[in-house]
């Protein structure tokens, strides 16, 4: 079968299209991707296969920004109907963002069946104008807010899909972590950084217990103009951190780390309960919809994080929530395995499966468990200590 994947140039999209896109791959299946200039220049993702660059307006700007946009989507759909007809793809399949609008209407136009897939848990809004023609939504939480009703029985829960390094790291043992080991933690802001945490985080980690500070192995991912700066800071408060701007291999880091810090983004909340990672997250004040903070409520509230609004994020508030975490062995391996818990490893399998379903013209069923069984709170990876 050929599938074509249409997603927006942002990690948030790309990372999961690329996952399903190697298990596509992996089944025998053509796999084409439509995306923006950003997508295309991601590093490591798509590698090997075809890469479509088409136009997409964003809605802004008022009245002239809107008809630069809709001649934009126009000349986009024209664009994918033409390379529909030469490469007719059983099924299309969009990640949200708007370089998957016009992908998915062409799709639409050409009766070509659609899958949607929402990595957020509040749908976004290119998913929201296209949900009325897929044949079928994925999602990656039980619970979608500004998901219709009457869209709910096209609805299909499956999960976030993330690397498979990333998955096979909740099959391994949790880092050992005792009263003496060293606390190793991971912070990371997106692709981009985030200026907040560089601002934030440092000066947390400096207030900390003598017992859990001298203890420190920080590794941060930083702004290209933070860094020196951040650098220096640790520097000063005699804190060992090993800092970057982009983390090329974010599955070797999670594997590493006790603890992370960081947004609330879809992929990293994925990752985070695939992996069996606790975390201390600090959903974007701005993101639309204010989705980060819908993304953390389910890690949240099985006790795999704590999330801490940006307004309230400050030095002391960020040391007493790790310590709360981090003095007592005990809770942060319990974290570890309540993060577990909600995860679901198998999301690009069955992400995949549906796809499949839908290139077949059979309807929308629940595919795979709504969550994985692999592991009890109190049991992380198998490693709880007696």
């Amino acid at each position: 079968m050929n599938f074509v994947l249409a997603a927006g140039g942002t990690g948030g999209h790309m990372i999961p299209a690329h996952a399903l896109a190697a298990e596509l791959k992996s089944r025998g299946h053509g796999v084409l991707l439509i995306t923006d200039e950003r997508g295309a220049r991601f590093p490591g993702l798509f590698e090997g296969m075809p890469v479509h660059i088409l136009p997409a307006g964003r809605l802004g700007g008022g009245p002239i920004g809107w008809l630069k946009a809709a001649g934009s989507v126009l000349k986009g759909r024209g664009e994918a109907k033409r390379l529909y007809r030469e490469h007719m793809p059983d099924a299309v399949v969009g990640f949200g963002g708007y370089p998957a609008f016009p992908a998915l209407l062409a799709a639409s136009a050409m009766r070509i069946p659609t899958v949607l897939h929402e990595q957020n848990a509040v749908m976004g809004r290119v998913n929201r104008l296209l949900a009325g023609e897929a044949t079928a939504i994925g999602t990656a939480y039980d619970q979608v807010d500004r998901l219709k009703p009457k869209y709910k029985g096209k609805s299909v829960l499956i999960g976030n899909p993330v690397r498979e390094e990333i998955t096979r790291l909740g099959e391994m043992p949790f880092p050992a972590f005792d009263e003496i080991a060293p606390l190793k933690i991971l912070v990371t802001g997106g692709s981009q950084g985030a200026s907040v945490l560089s601002a934030v985080v440092p000066q947390g980690l400096g207030m900390l217990e003598p017992s859990l500070r001298r203890r420190l192995q920080v590794v941060q991912q930083c702004r290209p103009d933070d860094i020196e700066r951040v650098r220096n800071l640790y520097a000063e408060l005699g804190i060992p951190a090993e800092l970057t701007t982009y983390i090329e291999d974010m599955p070797a880091k999670l594997a590493d780390a006790h603890l992370i810090i960081g947004r609330a983004g879809a992929s990293t909340v994925a990752e985070l309960s695939a992996a069996g990672r606790p975390a201390i997250l600090i959903p974007f004040a701005a993101a639309t919809d204010d989705h980060q903070t819908a993304n953390a409520r389910e890690l949240v509230k099985a006790g795999g994080a704590r999330a801490i609004a940006q307004a309230n994020f400050t030095p002391e508030v960020l040391a007493r929530q790790i310590e709360a975490l981090a003095i007592d062995p005990v809770a942060l391996n319990n974290a570890a395995a309540r993060a577990l818990s909600v995860g679901r490893p198998h999301a690009a399998r069955d992400l995949a499966d549906l796809v499949e379903r839908i290139g077949n013209g059979i309807a929308p069923v629940a595919v795979g468990p709504a969550l994985s069984p692999r592991v009890t709170a109190g049991a992380p990876n198998g490693a709880m200590p007696a």
